[in-house]
């Protein structure tokens, strides 16, 4: 069952009022800033309340996760024994490639925060189509299809999901709620630290690929922390405009909507 569908079953069981989502139509201006399409969604966990732009791309959308797949990529490698701990390091394979962070030998936790495909296309290969159905199967991740290669399906539009689902994921790995041990969540919501400061803290990961059609599409997924209170996010945008750069882009409209929901400054 879907995040959100959920969520408003329970509030409407438990408080008689769905009243939990508030759709914000004023944040489609950073989105129009930037040339491009797309939806955000924020839970506040602690009120279960939803701010959302765009709600039926949110719900009733699926993309392919790209670079968002490393979050599950991580934890199966982990639970299977694939990756020892996040400092198993996979030697370069020589080729060179246009991320110059990607030509080294690379630690899992560094492949995962320079958001190394090649790191992780081995770690897929590793883990073999079998098993790596099996996670999929048991997460219910959004399609669960590897209908094309094991190192690329999710870059190729093979497996989709949508930003509803993608919400899902991030609230129940920071409550360690995935089919994971514990240490292997926490080794991975380490590597989404991103940053660390007095007034708050930001765990997310990115993902860029393209649809079907080539358009680009953008994710930023992960959870805001302030005075130890989570508020997870969703972040997806596309744009058919050449000039934009969607990797400086979706930071951009991540912290204007953040900031003009009143986060940043330790107060929330």
């Amino acid at each position: 069952m879907r995040f959100i569908y959920f969520i408003i079953v329970l509030f409407f069981i438990s408080a008689c009022s769905p009243n939990n989502v508030t759709i914000d139509n004023s944040l489609k201006k950073y989105f129009d800033e930037q040339k491009s399409d797309g939806c955000f969604g924020l839970f506040n966990n602690g009120s279960g309340q939803f701010t959302i732009y765009n709600l039926a791309r949110y719900r009733d959308s699926a993309f392919l996760p790209a670079s968002t797949f490393k979050i599950i990529n991580s934890l199966i490698g982990l639970q299977t024994g694939i990756i020892t701990n996040d400092s198993m390091v996979i030697k370069w394979d020589g080729k060179v490639r246009d991320v110059a962070a990607w030509n080294q030998d690379l630690s899992m936790y560094r492949a995962f925060r320079v958001s190394s495909v090649p790191y992780y296309q081995e770690v897929a290969r590793r883990i073999g189509k079998d098993t790596m159905q099996h996670w999929l199967d048991s997460l219910a991740y959004g399609t669960k299809k590897i209908t094309t290669a094991i190192d690329t399906f999710w870059l190729d539009n093979s497996l989709k999901i949508t930003p509803d689902e993608q919400l899902g994921v991030v609230k129940r790995l920071y409550f360690n709620q995935l089919p994971f041990f514990n240490n292997n969540q926490l080794i991975v919501k380490q590597a989404m630290l991103m940053e660390d400061k007095p007034t708050h803290a930001l765990h997310y990961k990115t993902g860029l690929a393209t649809k079907e059609d080539g358009t680009p599409i953008t994710w930023v997924v992960g959870w805001i922390e302030e005075n130890r209170h989570p508020y997870f996010f969703v972040l997806n945008m596309e744009t058919k405009d050449k000039t934009v750069n969607l990797q400086e882009a979706r930071m951009t409209v991540l912290r204007n909507i953040l900031t003009q929901l009143n986060f940043f400054k330790g107060q929330r």
